[in-house]
């Protein structure tokens, strides 16, 4: 079977491993492109005809359709599959499209701005270390983590029986997160969601794009 697409990344990126759950519950092939090198390949004339702003991840998929924004390109991978009403909600049912669509803004707006910031400053330092505001946004998603708690507890998905995209954007960031931000003493007041996020952690999809979860008990600090 032809690849549905491929994807422009750096290796280890947790915005392409999530859209990696996304295609093996559609069936999709998505591979990432082999050459791709960050600052190069995504500056050249040809990647800014197709995503002008540079940014990465991006999709380019075989019938020449083109879309950036991880958030973008895993609803558009969610979409195009057998499993696309599972992911996204049922045809005809409103409330539970629009509850996978909370989580999934919840995502992006409560965590991944919140996680990526102390990353930019502790892990791929590129951003000068400030202490307060990496404490503001580590508040932020300890705030963050609280709501999740309620909502996970006794539950094995967020919305409904099954696993849908609400899951999967939700544990992208956190999962990256748990490798350098979100150490014991986090934990320690969210058990549900830790219970939780093991769970995802152990389905087949989940461990093949990112493999082991990776935790820590001390937050990385530069």
């Amino acid at each position: 079977m032809a690849p549905f697409g491929k994807i422009y990344s750096y290796p280890g990126n947790w915005r392409v491993q999530r859209a990696q759950v996304v295609a093996a519950l559609n069936g999709l092939d998505v591979p990432l492109v082999d050459d791709f090198k960050m600052g190069e390949t995504n500056r050249s004339p040809d990647y800014l005809s197709k995503f002008p702003m540079g940014k990465v991840p991006a999709l380019e998929c075989a019938d020449g359709f083109c879309i950036a924004e991880g958030a973008a390109i895993c609803m558009y991978l969610a979409g195009n599959g057998p499993a696309a009403e599972q992911l996204l909600g049922p045809t005809g049912d409103a409330k539970t499209k629009a509850r996978i669509a909370e989580w999934s803004c919840f995502a992006e707006n409560e965590l991944t701005l919140n996680i990526m910031i102390p990353a930019v400053m502790s892990v791929f330092k590129v951003m000068p270390y400030d202490e307060k505001r990496y404490d503001f946004h580590a508040a932020n998603v300890e705030r963050a983590l609280k709501r999740l708690e309620v909502a996970a507890k006794g539950k094995k998905y967020l919305v409904g029986e099954q696993l849908t995209l609400a899951d999967i954007m939700v544990a992208g960031p956190l999962f990256f997160g748990l490798a350098f931000l979100v150490d014991s003493e986090m934990k320690k007041a969210v058990p549900e969601t830790v219970r939780y996020l093991q769970g995802l952690s152990e389905l087949p999809e989940f461990k093949a794009a990112f493999g082991d979860l990776k935790s820590i008990e001390t937050r990385l600090r530069p």
